[in-house]
């Protein structure tokens, strides 16, 4: 089977489902509003914030999206994805991302990141936004070398907004003791839930129609069975729609009904 056949079958003009949309382009459910909104909030107030949901909730869509709408030309976005780098990657990566050459000691990297930060602000005027993603593979020297770096002119003000997104274990990590330090200055937090049935529904439609159909594709009964083997959570309906529409086609359907769905489930499932 190929991916020319498949978009075919379904007049498709694209591939629906897939990871590269604009933030434009994405579905708005109640989380994914709600998390855009509160990190526009975090980035204004210069604050440090903590985003959590389960594995494809949509944290980073939510992030990417809420980034999106930031002025270019006011704000510095500093892009984090890979925690396990240890404490002089987070300081390297955060000079590198700032046009500088991190210097080889850890000593030398810790004053030289909190002038680069210093310029960035006050010398070009810039707001900094720095986002750890997988922020709960932090280890703890991390999360404390963070708590360090948001302190400024005596505690009196932040130099940057930091957004932590994770896994629902970086919420519990950050509440054990030896983060009180941590926890205190955390100003927003937010756990993002899945999509509820309506949402789900919602969410099929919008994508499909994205790719060209605006008419139903998917039955109520292969909706629901979607919505519950993927708790709501957006990557997972993704990668079950996809195989749900693969498997309609392979019977020669033209709509997806319950038996593409559960064809579907246990081929997404299987072990």
């Amino acid at each position: 089977m190929s991916i020319d056949r498949l978009r075919a079958h379904w007049g498709f003009t694209r591939m629906p489902f897939s990871k590269d949309l604009a933030p434009s382009m994405l579905a708005t459910t109640n989380a994914h509003g709600e998390a855009v909104a509160r990190i526009s909030w975090c980035v204004t107030e210069d604050a440090l914030g903590v985003i959590t949901g389960e594995v494809g909730a949509g944290k980073t869509v939510a992030a990417r999206a809420a980034l999106a709408a930031l002025d270019g030309s006011r704000h510095t976005i500093i892009y984090l994805g890979n925690p396990a780098v240890g404490t002089r990657g987070l300081y390297a990566a955060i000079i590198a991302a700032l046009g500088g050459t991190p210097r080889f000691h850890k000593a030398a990297l810790i004053p030289q990141t909190q002038d680069a930060l210093a310029a960035e602000r006050d010398e070009r005027g810039k707001k900094i936004v720095i986002v750890v993603d997988e922020a709960h593979l932090l280890a703890a020297d991390q999360l404390e070398e963070l708590r360090l770096l948001l302190n400024a002119d005596m505690d009196s003000r932040s130099p940057f907004a930091c957004l932590l997104v994770g896994q629902p274990t970086l919420r519990r990590r950050i509440k054990l003791g030896t983060f009180a330090a941590l926890d205190q200055r955390i100003s927003l937090r937010y756990a993002m839930p899945g999509m509820t049935t309506e949402e789900t529904g919602s969410y099929l439609t919008h994508h499909l129609a994205l790719a060209g159909r605006s008419d139903t594709l998917f039955s109520n009964d292969a909706t629901d069975l979607i919505h519950q083997v993927s708790r709501g959570l957006p990557r997972a309906v993704n990668n079950l729609a996809v195989a749900a529409l693969i498997a309609a086609y392979t019977t020669g359907r033209n709509i997806v009904d319950e038996s593409s769905a559960r064809a579907a489930i246990t081929e997404v499932t299987a072990e």
